[in-house]
């Protein structure tokens, strides 16, 4: 639990913590933008082989670099389905290179004791609001094999806005690109 959830007593810790379960709940059972995007212009399909997670994203991103478009399919656990689910709720209309920098943000909120405050700040005003309901993806830090489940949508989508057709949970972006 974050520093700040802690000094806010453990009623409003375990509130919070309800809170974030029941978006990952909501998002996990009935996933916002699942399917495919009809005529898109970039595909990945994504693959957690510890545990079998899978999705394939399809984008559509317009002659400006906006992602005018997006969509997920896949089978996998709550986490990652909703983790998909909420990936494409918070980068439409975004850039390849905004998309990149909130997932960075979403990638620190999994990995790091960090507070959300200081992750917006990181992101500007701009993209900033973009991580408000993204925050309940932080509670994966607590169990590091999670990670990936939720990390797998994010890493498909920068294969795909890459022009990368698959993407892994175990290998980094960099090593995918020369393999």
């Amino acid at each position: 639990m974050m520093a700040q959830e802690q000094e806010r007593g453990p009623d409003q810790g375990a509130d919070l913590l309800s809170l974030y379960q029941e978006i990952i709940l909501d998002h996990g059972k009935s996933p916002r933008n699942a399917g495919a995007v009809e005529h898109h212009t970039c595909k990945s399909d994504g693959k957690n082989p510890m545990c079998g997670d899978k999705v394939c994203v399809t984008a559509a991103v317009d002659d400006s670099g906006a992602i005018t478009d997006i969509r997920f399919d896949g089978k996998g656990c709550a986490i990652s389905i909703a983790s998909a689910s909420m990936m494409t709720e918070a980068v439409k209309g975004l850039t390849a290179e905004d998309a990149a920098k909130v997932f960075a943000g979403v990638r620190t909120l999994c990995t790091e004791e960090v507070e959300p405050d200081q992750v917006r700040a990181e992101l500007g005003p701009e993209l900033g609001g973009r991580i408000d309901r993204l925050v309940a993806l932080s509670g994966v830090r607590q169990f590091p094999v999670r990670v990936k489940c939720a990390t797998l949508p994010w890493h498909t989508l920068m294969a795909c806005l890459e022009g990368r057709d698959s993407a892994t949970s175990e290998r980094s972006s960099a090593a995918q690109k020369s393999a």
